[in-house]
Parts: C-alpha cells; sequence; structure tokens
C-alpha cells in the first residue's frame, strides 16, 4: 500500500479530518487482553483508587495507538507513517457506566519536509484535558 494523498495537495495547515473514539470499560479488558497489559489500573476501580488514581484509566497505548487512526485515516496507509511519538500529560479517566470517555482527535500538517514527508501534530483531548502533549507523526505522501 502506498499513501493515497499526494504530497503536492497539502501545505502547512492543511486540517487532517477529526475524529472522537468512545472507550469503555469493555474496551479496556478487550485491549488488555489483546495487549496482554494486564495492571489493574485499567480495570480495577479499588486498585486504581487507592493507588491516587481518579478511577480506572485507558492505557497510554491505547489512548496512543487511537490517535495516529486520524492520520493513518488520512493518509490510507498505517505504513505511510515513518515517526510517532507522544508525551502523556493526564490519563483518559473510564468511568464504569454505559458511556465510558470520549477521545477526540485533531491534526494538521505543521511541515512539509524533504522527500514527501510531512510533520502532522495532534491535539487529543478527553473530557476538555489534553491528553497527549508532543503528539506528532511523520508521514510519506504520495
Amino acid at each position: 500500500m502506498t499513501a493515497k494523498v499526494s504530497y503536492g495537495s497539502v501545505e502547512v495547515g492543511t486540517e487532517l479530518p477529526a475524529q472522537s473514539f468512545p472507550v469503555t470499560r469493555e474496551t479496556l479488558v478487550r485491549y488488555a487482553g489483546a495487549s496482554g497489559d494486564f495492571n489493574p489500573i485499567h480495570w480495577n476501580e479499588k486498585f486504581a483508587v487507592e493507588v491516587g488514581l481518579p478511577d480506572v484509566i485507558a492505557h497510554g497505548m491505547f489512548t496512543m495507538a487511537e490517535a495516529i487512526r486520524v492520520v493513518t485515516d488520512w493518509a490510507g496507509d498505517p505504513g505511510a507513517v515513518v515517526d510517532y511519538g507522544v508525551r502523556f500529560t493526564k490519563p483518559v479517566v473510564v468511568p464504569n457506566d454505559d458511556k465510558g470517555a470520549l477521545i477526540e482527535v485533531s491534526g494538521k500538517v505543521a511541515a512539509k519536509l524533504e522527500d514527501n514527508l510531512v510533520r502532522v501534530d495532534l491535539v487529543t483531548v478527553c473530557d476538555g484535558k489534553k491528553v497527549l502533549g508532543m503528539s506528532r507523526a511523520v508521514v510519506r505522501l504520495a
């Protein structure tokens, strides 16, 4: 596969389609099973509170993976991402109700680089709080 977005069609400031990702306790259990990360802060409310968290929190790597989906969906090829990094700034708290939490992600092209590469900066928030900082991806476009 190759990226479906052409380098010539984007400029600095080009906005990617924003997306929202719901997260429930069931989502966390499924992710724990797939990743092998069974840390009780991700599924045991009593334990999470005992260690100083407000409630069960989403896995950091899960949050990071949801955020990059905005880039991979836009580019049309997950393999187009050549570099990706974030700083974890706040946890995604997932209450034990029918709603859970909502991770909201937006992004824009922050720089055009050489060799059909662009840097995309992402903004990832949950409940009005930025949960990932310095969230940047370098993407090779067509």
